[in-house]
């Protein structure tokens, strides 16, 4: 039986999705899980798996639509079968919610500018000539490149945007991204530059939660010797693909000390606080353009080897824009570690919904008194944001010495 596929929900505030390019044609098999498309959220562009097997039959969305969350994306089902009903309630659908969120109040997240035209229907000419993606499109002319020097990969011999970004790494001259000149100042030109969808879900989330949620912070300064030594160690053992990271040690630390204090493993949810089960740790990484936070699953319990495993694996995927959704889902705790930058302590905001965030920076060599002798060690600071209407400050106090217990006694990492 025909079944359609949607634009998946790939954050609680998500609301909608630009279909970036289709990996799959009408005619095509398509199996359980396979990829059949790109989409690009706020957060980044991702992988669309199929949640349906069988023969791609009908395309709904072209390439560069907006697409409402659960809208139809395609209709998936046995070759040669009847879908006309289908197609037609599928259009129908849409249109009906297309209908509704224009009578519903226009909110923060509805305003968001696409990062790709609405073309709406199939298009039978190109501007130009050129068969392009509207996405391709764009991405060349903030580019100055002439599509017509190109060759299309795309279904049909369209050029999609993989196609202008293997123009411009074959020339170097090519600009990374198109700037508009405003007015000339000491004989250097301002710009202005085009805000990303990620930039601008950035900058909704950090004004929600700096202005909706009370911050309070608490701050410890850890020996990092012993944590240290323990890496070099296991690091021995391991080959490169497979190292432990020290971010990989906070990480599983943060996690082992939620389970004394669940009551920041949670969510605010107005009169109630959400206590959860599981303990999903994620890490905010840095990536062109902005910031993401890939999730490692259910982190206390995993062990250490495979936590620094499947960040590794979230985090290169996350900077190649090939993140899938399941590494943005479901986090309880954020660690924002900037130790690579030789930062020597920061805070940082807290990501709604969840209670709180721990802020981690440089381990550095420093004077330091043991036993009353002044020595060398190794120290580093670290940084937990709480959210006050679910913690206090005594709370978060021993959630820091029982980090700093973890972190000084790393063995019990590997527990």
């Amino acid at each position: 039986m025909a079944e359609f596929v949607v634009m998946p929900k790939l954050g609680f505030d998500m609301n909608e999705g630009v279909l970036v390019s289709w990996m799959k044609g009408i005619g095509d098999t398509i199996e359980n899980g396979e990829v059949i498309a790109e989409i690009e959220s706020d957060k980044a562009t991702l992988e669309l798996e199929s949640q349906v097997a069988g023969t791609m039959l009908r395309l709904l969305a072209e390439e560069g639509d907006v697409v409402p969350i659960g809208g139809n994306l395609a209709i998936v089902g046995q070759e040669g079968e009847d879908i006309s009903g289908l197609a037609e309630n599928g259009k129908a659908a849409e249109v009906e919610a297309s209908a509704a969120e224009s009578s519903e109040p226009v909110s923060l997240e509805q305003t968001t500018p696409p990062i790709a035209e609405d073309v709406g229907a199939v298009k039978t000419d190109y501007p130009r000539g050129v068969k392009a993606s509207p996405v391709a499109r764009r991405y060349a002319e903030e580019r100055g490149i002439d599509l017509s020097k190109l060759n299309g990969t795309g279904p049909g011999g369209r050029i999609v945007r993989a196609d202008v970004e293997a123009f411009v790494e074959k020339d170097p001259s090519i600009p990374s991204a198109g700037v508009q000149a405003v007015r000339p100042v000491s004989g250097i030109e301002s710009q202005e530059m085009p805000t990303t969808r990620l930039r601008q879900a950035i900058g909704r989330r950090m004004v929600q939660s700096k202005t909706t949620v009370p911050h309070f912070y608490v701050t410890t300064d850890i020996d990092m010797a012993p944590a240290l030594a323990l890496r070099k160690e296991i690091n021995a053992l391991l080959s490169d693909e497979q190292k432990v990271t020290v971010n990989d040690m906070i990480v599983k630390a943060a996690a082992l000390t939620l389970r004394k204090f669940p009551n920041l493993n949670a969510n605010f949810a107005g009169d109630r606080v959400i206590i959860h089960g599981d303990i999903n740790v994620g890490s905010a990484v840095a990536v062109e353009g902005g910031l993401l936070t890939v999730v490692q699953k259910n982190t206390d319990v995993t062990p250490l080897a495979l936590v620094a495993e499947d960040n590794k694996a979230m985090i290169e995927r996350a900077r190649l824009g090939k993140s899938r959704p399941n590494d943005f889902e479901s986090g309880t705790f954020t660690v924002s570690n900037l130790g690579a930058f030789d930062v020597d302590h920061f805070i940082a905001i807290i990501n709604p919904p969840e209670a709180a965030i721990l802020a981690v920076g440089t381990a550095q060599q420093v004077p330091v008194v043991v036993e009353g002798e002044l020595t060398i060690g190794w120290r580093m600071k670290a940084t937990i944001s709480a959210d006050h209407r679910v913690s206090d400050g005594a709370e978060a106090a021993q959630y820091m010495q029982q980090f700093k217990s973890i972190m000084e006694e790393p063995l019990q990492l590997l527990l």
